[in-house]
């Protein structure tokens, strides 16, 4: 299995997960057979120096899709980052022609925290690295459904 969905136009491939946060964008990657998302660092935000950095990740890894979190209310109802998030995926598909889908992604962030405190990571080690772990539990949200 590839990834490929002909229905959706989707071509299969890497996929790129970005956790969209106020200083930094958390960025991971799946495996060419969309099984299995790992991190891959980070990305300073600020237009257009955020989509210049994530358009060159997307040429030097091959991807072919991008899903961003999309940071909905517990209630589901959409908010603020949300806004956001859709704005930026629109920004991505407008420059980079590629689709670009939205992942629900309430508490990954709290479950990246908590992960990695059980990992035995602390303060700064663990602000380091928390967003492209949250990146990473999006990205695998993504592909465990099917993406």
């Amino acid at each position: 299995m590839t990834g490929a969905d002909p229905s959706t136009g989707d071509p299969g491939g890497r996929v790129l997960g970005l956790d969209l946060g106020q200083a930094r964008i958390g960025v991971a990657i799946s495996d060419d057979r969309r099984r299995v998302a790992v991190p891959l660092g980070t990305v300073r935000t600020g237009a257009p120096r955020d989509v210049r950095a994530i358009a060159a990740m997307v040429k030097e890894h091959a991807v072919t899709a991008i899903v961003v979190g999309h940071p909905v209310r517990m209630s589901g109802t959409p908010g603020e980052a949300a806004d956001q998030a859709e704005s930026f995926a629109a920004a991505l598909r407008d420059a980079l022609g590629l689709p670009v889908h939205l992942q629900d992604e309430r508490l990954t962030t709290v479950a990246a925290h908590r992960e990695l405190s059980r990992a035995g990571l602390r303060g700064r080690d663990r602000r380091s690295v928390v967003d492209e772990s949250a990146a990473t539990l999006i990205l695998q949200a993504f592909l465990d459904r099917g993406g």
